[in-house]
């Protein structure tokens, strides 16, 4: 019976599963410290991923490059907190303050009635609020998000200092009695780099390319409080797919209050232009590679990761579902056709 249950358990379909249980159990007993994680994964993939592009162009030591990249990210980050973070909560406090009154005063015009009515009855609006406010207690508590974030920067900067050592010593288990467990978590590191990093790294070069092009735009219509504006354009960015729709909300209700029904139509123009510049220029360079989600799979995932997970949800769902994708070997058109 015991030969049995080892044998079983040897078998590499059933190892595999096992050892991915388990980190998914060790992942669960750390979820307080969640945050810290997927922060310093994403600091350290991204500034990886940018330091091979600056000494591809700059021939430099590996390491010079990754301390000149943290210094100026460093020093970015600490300008923007005392010269803009005081600004910024006051542009988002005013837009909040905006939509709020929109929402709450009776229009002039019976289809705004009708349309605000149905956001009511459906609860968008305390979604959208909810948002605002969950970025607004980011912003207000700074002292424990820049600790989070400081972590994050220290333990993604020794890692990738000393990212040959550590590939070295990690090696060394490949030879030892955990050489099982090791081959294992060496797939599923693979494959989680390759697709989550990889869908990661996209969802913040679309959500930088929207949020200029969107904000030109606005500045050229005339919008107040583009600073504010632009910072929660780049995380609704950050959503793939509906985060397009949902930024929609607070533009056209800044629109109609600022211009009327045209100022709105010229909004709706220029989300559109920015949604095909997405769609059609950005989404196939970027993930060529990897597997197109249906539109409606898409808002599945989003609702029940949000539901769950809340805002890191909506922003890691999507990459978590492609990881899962990418070990179940679903592949996409492209990839199946590179096979043939």
């Amino acid at each position: 019976m015991e030969d049995r249950l080892f044998s079983f358990f040897q078998r590499k379909g059933v190892r595999r599963i096992t050892i991915f249980v388990l980190i998914a159990l060790v992942l669960y007993l750390l979820r307080s410290m969640m945050d810290l994680i997927l922060l310093t994964f994403i600091f350290s993939y991204l500034v990886n991923r940018l330091q091979k592009i600056v000494t591809k162009w700059f021939p430099m030591n590996r390491r010079l490059a990754v301390l000149i990249l943290y210094i100026l990210i460093v020093g970015g980050l600490a300008f923007g907190i005392v010269k803009y973070l005081p600004i910024l909560i006051n542009e988002i406090t005013q837009l909040v303050m905006q939509i709020s009154d929109f929402y709450t005063k009776p229009q002039h015009n019976e289809i705004l009635n009708y349309l605000v009515k149905n956001i009511q009855e459906k609860k968008v609006m305390d979604y959208m609020q909810q948002g605002v406010s969950i970025l607004l207690d980011y912003f207000t508590s700074v002292s424990k998000v820049s600790l989070q974030v400081l972590m994050a920067i220290i333990l993604s900067l020794f890692f990738l200092l000393e990212k040959d050592r550590i590939i070295r010593f990690t090696k060394q288990f490949k030879t030892s009695k955990l050489a099982a467990f090791y081959d294992e978590m060496e797939y599923f590191g693979i494959k989680f780099v390759g697709t989550f990093g990889k869908v990661i790294e996209a969802q913040f070069i679309i959500a930088i390319v929207n949020c200029l092009l969107t904000t030109i735009g606005l500045w050229i219509l005339g919008f107040p409080q583009l600073f504010g504006l632009a910072i929660l354009i780049f995380g609704f960015g950050l959503i793939p797919v509906a985060g397009v729709f949902i930024s929609l909300i607070p533009l056209c209700v800044i629109a109609y209050s600022i211009g009327g029904g045209m100022k709105v139509l010229y909004v709706l123009i220029l989300v559109v232009i920015v949604h095909a510049v997405e769609a059609y220029v950005l989404n196939p360079q970027l993930m060529s590679s990897k597997t197109n989600l249906p539109v409606f799979f898409t808002f599945l995932i989003l609702i029940f990761c949000e539901h769950f997970f809340g805002v890191w949800g909506l922003i890691l769902g999507i990459p978590i579902v492609m990881f899962f994708l990418d070990v179940l070997e679903v592949t996409g058109q492209d990839a199946q056709q590179k096979r043939k």
